[in-house]
């Protein structure tokens, strides 16, 4: 090993000392620099306290749920298979038993807090929810503004057709041919994905009521839906498959909406949604909605 400087080789004790005593023999252009960087530290650490103290004047959302015995879940009512408000006025959907199952692990009530997916953001905002659930998708004007859970799922877009035409719509180019009708609900992003990838294919628009009879009766050859809707309506409405749900043709990802600075809030909700997965009973609450893959 090289030999000690004898700076190196001073006690601790002594080499403050030391470094003290040289310290008022240093060039003025560096003793101006020392005294800013002590400013600085000092500064850095009014800061840090203020940050922590405004944080303990704030309680988390956790703190309110639990104080309160109530979770208040934001939801839409208008997603199948993730939320869907029913005629005598209950929820039903994969999300809405998810909320339950987030209530039940804090040990309070749910409290639904109908909105629209113009006013979800805003709600979310206004302090009207403590989360947003509903098949919400993660999107970077979304996360200015509030947090979200650690990811669901993917849930990209995929082609729904009848189960006998499964191999001849495999691919974007299959699809993209002047003799394939394809039929969506107008607007949204399902019409944005036919307009941007599929501009050859004859394009019908029809409402989502009865939209995949109009699959079944072949006045339609394919829909581009999300991942989730095309599983949803395997499951529920016989003839009809969804082709490579595991192989997207365009990427998107599912969570839960969370008030923006509230850590504690959403590492309580990552840990339930982490334990959920690890258990399988997230898994358990998809295979009522979905036909999943694999199973």
């Amino acid at each position: 090993a090289s030999a000690l400087s004898p700076l190196q080789a001073l006690p601790r004790q002594a080499l403050v000392l030391t470094l003290s005593a040289r310290l008022p023999r240093l060039q003025p252009r560096v003793r101006p620099t020392m005294k800013n960087l002590k400013i600085s530290a000092i500064t850095t650490l009014l800061i840090g306290l203020s940050g922590f103290a405004q944080a303990q004047e704030t309680p988390s959302h956790l703190d309110k749920v639990l104080e309160k015995g109530q979770l208040t879940v934001c939801t839409t009512g208008d997603y199948k298979p993730y939320t869907f408000l029913r005629q005598d006025g209950g929820y039903e959907g994969i999300d809405i038993e998810m909320a339950q199952s987030l209530a039940q692990s804090l040990g309070v009530k749910v409290q639904w807090v109908p909105t629209t997916w113009k006013t979800l953001m805003p709600d979310m905002v206004a302090g009207k929810c403590d989360i947003g659930m509903g098949g919400i998708s993660v999107t970077l004007e979304r996360q200015k503004k509030a947090f979200f859970s650690s990811m669901l799922d993917v849930d990209g877009k995929i082609p729904l057709v009848r189960c006998e035409d499964v191999s001849r719509y495999q691919t974007v180019e299959q699809i993209n041919r002047p003799e394939v009708r394809l039929i969506e609900p107008a607007g949204g992003t399902n019409e944005a994905f036919a307009r941007a990838y599929l501009p050859k294919a004859q394009l019908n628009f029809h409402d989502n009521k009865t939209i995949f009879q109009e699959l079944l009766d072949k006045r339609a050859d394919v829909m581009i839906t999300d991942t989730s809707e095309a599983l949803y309506q395997q499951k529920r409405t016989p003839g009809l498959c969804a082709v490579n749900p595991k192989s997207y043709m365009q990427y998107s990802e599912k969570a839960y909406l969370l008030p923006r600075d509230d850590m504690a809030w959403k590492s309580y909700v990552d840990q339930w949604l982490h334990l959920s997965k690890a258990t399988g009973a997230y898994q358990k609450t998809l295979g009522h909605w979905l036909a999943v893959p694999g199973q």
